[in-house]
């Protein structure tokens, strides 16, 4: 099949990006020939061009950039396109605007987010231009349907983890040396930084712990203003028990060097990734009960919920992992085990290929009825 991406960033290291490259090489690997637009970024065009994928750099700077969109229908028409891809609101928008000047058989919008959607963006998931929308979860496919998006258009496909990179034999030294780590200290990491991520909770949830148990330590990674953090953590007592890191491609030797990994994630999210990726290297998970997170960590099975917001809660499940250790490498092989059967990108990719394909010959369908 011919598949055209559109994902209007430019970064690449974050859940977003990785999820959308990770696909692209696995429809790639199945014999599909795949075209990707992102907004103009050196990092993309260099991957691209080291893995044979033909990339177009363009602006986006608006739902309505209309330069993007002529340049969109050229890129259309050129490679023959049958499924287009979007990627967030504004690559929706673009593509619709191209489907009015030349034919997409197959549109689909990925929805990775339980942002209530805005009467604007209702009208872009509901419109019949729109064959099929991928939720990551059912929890998204439970808000969309809520918000009138009808349920047959919606398709579940959890995002995936690869697990030939994220798995129990990745170094777990190289991290704790580099922090300067005993064996014996106990590392709590979260992925991510930003309001909703709940990094505040984690971080005074952490200053309780540590003030029973001064060997527990608390990395954050990807944060942009570190000094901002450690001035909060200095603020807790946490001044000597703290780490910070920027973005990180070493995400995999990170997780598998923790002893539990956190998410304090309150709202908007899916299904937060760095869960996915945990418990794939074996690492035991600590996560809020909320969106779709249970659909990955079961309390008490392959993980500890706790409520959102909740900082004595959220304490005490990781003073459980410290205490467990046992019962947390039980939760943390059978996370894997259902990473693996659920939420790896091989499974990913089959399943998006199947929908590809179902969605394709009815389109094709279609056309010849229209024609005949």
């Amino acid at each position: 099949m011919r598949v055209l991406h559109i994902y209007p960033k430019g970064d690449f290291f974050t859940g977003a990006a990785i999820q959308v490259w990770d696909l692209i090489l696995g429809l790639r690997a199945r014999g599909h020939d795949v075209v990707l637009a992102t907004r103009p970024a050196s990092i993309w065009s260099t991957k691209s061009a080291q893995a044979g994928v033909t990339h177009y750099g363009l602006p986006m700077t608006s739902e309505i950039d209309l330069r993007s969109v002529a340049r969109l229908v050229g890129v259309l028409r050129q490679h023959r396109i049958q499924v287009v891809h979007a990627h967030k609101g504004r690559a929706r928008t673009l593509a619709l605007l191209a489907g009015l000047v030349t034919r997409l058989p197959v549109l689909i919008l990925n929805r990775g987010v339980t942002f209530p959607l805005d009467p604007f963006n209702r009208l872009g998931y509901v419109t019949r231009r729109v064959t099929a929308v991928i939720a990551v979860c059912e929890a998204i496919k439970t808000q969309l349907v809520r918000s009138g998006v009808p349920e047959a258009k919606i398709r579940v496909i959890y995002s995936g983890t690869d697990t030939e990179r994220f798995h129990p034999g990745v170094d777990r030294t190289r991290i704790r040396a580099e922090l300067g780590l005993t064996p014996d200290q106990f590392l709590v990491t979260q992925i991510g930084v930003r309001a909703e991520k709940g990094n505040d909770d984690v971080m005074a949830a952490m200053a309780k712990v540590t003030a029973q148990a001064p060997s527990a330590h608390l990395l954050i990674v990807g944060a942009r203003d570190p000094e901002r953090l450690h001035e909060q953590a200095r603020g807790l007592g946490l001044r000597r028990n703290f780490h910070v890191l920027g973005y990180r491609e070493d995400v995999a030797e990170i997780l598998a060097g923790s002893d539990c990994s956190v998410d304090a994630s309150y709202r908007g999210l899916g299904l937060t990734g760095s869960l996915r990726e945990s418990l794939a290297v074996a690492t035991p998970v600590v996560a809020t009960a909320v969106e779709g997170n249970p659909e990955l960590v079961i309390d008490g099975e392959t993980g500890l919920l706790f409520p959102p917001r909740d900082v004595p809660a959220l304490a005490r499940a990781i003073e459980r992992v410290m205490a467990n250790r046992a019962e947390a490498r039980r939760t943390a092989e059978a996370g894997r085990r259902r990473v693996e059967q659920l939420f790896s990108t091989r499974r990913k990719v089959e399943c998006v290929e199947s929908l590809y394909r179902e969605l394709v010959a009815r389109a094709d369908h279609t056309s010849s009825l229209s024609r005949g």
